[in-house]
């Protein structure tokens, strides 16, 4: 009955944290902004929005490894690694957000679901991993349904954003899907070469980008960004709000995993993502074709297919292990939402 309770405590704390997390996400980048003449506005503020984020989920990782983590625990992993593998991670998370002004935001999370077919990629290419027939039939899957979503039919494409079936948007996804991928496939080395440790891993990784961000904003964005929040003071909080849940999340899920196993989690993290495309076709009337509906369900087929059958098949020992797509506490990896 503990065990049913924490369960329950830990899937509703990752599904609150990350439906909310996602209708924050799409009101504070593609909600309308007016300016001191009446003129509106987009938010086109990525890089300021994922230094706060990357800002606070790094005050989160020091407290969780300050009162969390084993004091025996050395992380040899060289600051020079995570410098290298904070450019794929902050460069995924740009590349999404700033799809985010052209494509939808249930778009976004169904692009950005086809995760496991770059990391599958990249695993047989260049760590020689291999994966069962079930594995390969859930890329297909999940590939013919991202397809069905992101196809725009020659009717709609004229009256879209852009007169191509294939954007800006979704190339931006398919951009951050290889960032996913190589990132992933970093993280491993690092396990495999170094005692790489999961809050170490959080806290230097975000570390990396909040410098790496901070170099890009002193360019120009910062000052235009405080100009923007100054005007709509409300965005700053939505994006405080939006960096906390995101942290909260994250810990949820290393709850989970270290309590109910890879699996457990995995479950959670798909389901809320089909809950939050559904939310956001409730709440801001982003309408979906029939075709783009069946495309959903074919993606969270794949997804749910691919937790219960799609395990890597294990090699030697000392081979890198993990698909790069696993959460946080999974071996150590990162988890972005």
């Amino acid at each position: 009955m503990l065990n049913r309770g924490k369960f329950l405590l830990y899937a509703g704390g990752i599904f609150v944290c990350y439906m909310f997390y996602g209708v924050l996400q799409e009101k504070i980048t593609r909600g309308d902004y007016v300016n001191e003449d009446g003129s509106k506005q987009k938010f086109t503020f990525s890089l300021s929005l994922v230094f706060i984020q990357c800002i606070i989920n790094s005050l989160f990782a020091f407290s969780v490894r300050r009162f969390m983590a084993k004091k025996d625990e050395i992380d040899t992993t060289t600051n020079l690694l995570y410098a290298v593998c904070a450019i794929s991670y902050l460069g995924a998370m740009l590349a999404s957000n700033k799809a985010l002004q052209w494509v939808s935001y249930p778009t976004q999370v169904l692009g950005k679901s086809a995760k496991p077919i770059p990391v599958m990629v990249m695993g047989v290419l260049f760590a020689h991993k291999k994966y069962p027939l079930a594995k390969y039939f859930c890329v297909v899957l999940i590939s013919l349904g991202v397809a069905l979503v992101v196809y725009k039919d020659s009717k709609a494409a004229k009256g879209a954003d852009s007169d191509r079936s294939f954007g800006v948007g979704e190339l931006l996804l398919v951009v951050s899907l290889l960032l996913d991928g190589t990132t992933g496939m970093i993280q491993s080395r690092m396990r495999a070469a170094h005692s790489t440790k999961s809050y170490d891993m959080m806290l230097k990784m975000n570390m990396w980008s909040v410098l790496w961000l901070g170099i890009l904003m002193a360019f120009g964005e910062f000052s235009d960004f405080i100009s923007f929040a100054n005007r709509n003071p409300h965005v700053f909080t939505n994006i405080l709000l939006f960096g906390l849940l995101s942290a909260l999340g994250q810990f949820f899920i290393f709850l989970m995993i270290a309590n109910f196993g890879p699996l457990a989690c995995s479950i959670a993290t798909t389901s809320r993502k089909f809950f939050t495309v559904i939310l956001s076709v409730l709440l801001f009337g982003n309408a979906f074709s029939s075709r783009q509906w069946v495309g959903t369900v074919c993606v969270f087929l794949g997804l749910g297919f691919d937790t219960v059958y799609g395990k890597e098949i294990k090699q030697e020992p000392s081979a890198a292990g993990g698909d790069g797509s696993r959460p946080l506490a999974n071996g150590g990896k990162v988890h972005r939402p």
